[in-house]
């Protein structure tokens, strides 16, 4: 097989969750890109579709909470009923902290003041919508005896936030990293391997791709302070993971699987 044909994903039926964020929308184009028809899948079903009219093979949108099974459900009987397979699951939705009230986000922020509700809707999203997605629709993958699934994670799954590059310039706080993020994304990488060693005799592979922080208009001190701790100087920017991606879900990783990709521009290196 050519090099370029181990990279194709013509024919292809992918699926991304959290398709319309920073990260989902790049990760659909790479995939439409390679040959893949997408499944766009995010909350706003109409959003969805637009976005999938934009890409450059046969795509659908397709609004889905994945926190609940019956949603899931839908989805799963949407796909099958067009395409009549699954062939990628790209586990992407995710939730990080988001705290309405600026000023006091510092302080919301703080493990000793966290809130529960947010924990729990980190857990719900995070780590329950992973399992009920990979449930639902890669166990279609395992009944046709092939497929790839990929989980989304993070370096923060892998070694904890270094809370000093929240600070301003001034000394101050402006907000702390919360335990959720990194707990769900941890849990994640050991949800990979548990499913890697389950469906490894189904012919399913599933990997985890850990990325580092990306470039998305934060504010200059942050950018500055990331960057100083990356061995290339830089934080990702949006297009930096789409090769990552495809690598995953073509049959150029055909042998991996249970495995971590980190693509961190070297955060985790030291």
């Amino acid at each position: 097989m050519e090099n370029n044909e181990l990279f194709s994903l013509k024919g292809k039926v992918t699926v991304v969750t959290g398709a319309l964020g920073l990260l989902g929308k790049n990760h659909c184009t790479a995939l439409s890109e390679a040959g893949a028809n997408v499944i766009v899948v995010d909350i706003n079903e109409n959003e969805c579709k637009k976005f999938a009219k934009s890409l450059s093979t046969k795509s659908m949108g397709f609004g889905c909470d994945i926190t609940n099974p019956d949603s899931v459900k839908k989805l799963r009987d949407f796909i099958l009923n067009e395409f009549e397979k699954i062939d990628v699951l790209v586990n992407n939705a995710a939730i990080n902290d988001m705290f309405e009230n600026q000023s006091a986000a510092a302080d919301q922020s703080k493990f000793e003041n966290y809130p529960l509700d947010l924990w729990q809707k980190s857990l719900d999203v995070n780590v329950t919508g992973t399992f009920l997605c990979s449930q639902i629709l890669g166990s279609e993958m395992a009944k046709a005896g092939k497929g790839s699934v990929i989980n989304i994670a993070s370096t923060y799954g892998i070694v904890a936030p270094n809370q000093s590059i929240y600070k301003k310039e001034d000394g101050t706080q402006s907000f702390y990293k919360s335990a959720s993020y990194p707990v769900t994304k941890g849990a994640i990488i050991s949800f990979t391997r548990f499913l890697a060693a389950y469906w490894g005799n189904k012919g399913v592979r599933v990997n985890t791709l850990s990325p580092g922080g990306v470039a998305n208009k934060q504010d200059d001190y942050f950018i500055n302070n990331y960057s100083s701790l990356t061995p290339l100087g830089r934080m990702a920017k949006t297009t930096d993971y789409k090769g990552a991606i495809v690598f995953l879900a073509s049959d150029a990783s055909s042998y991996m699987t249970g495995a971590n990709l980190i693509v961190d521009g070297g955060w985790t290196a030291w």
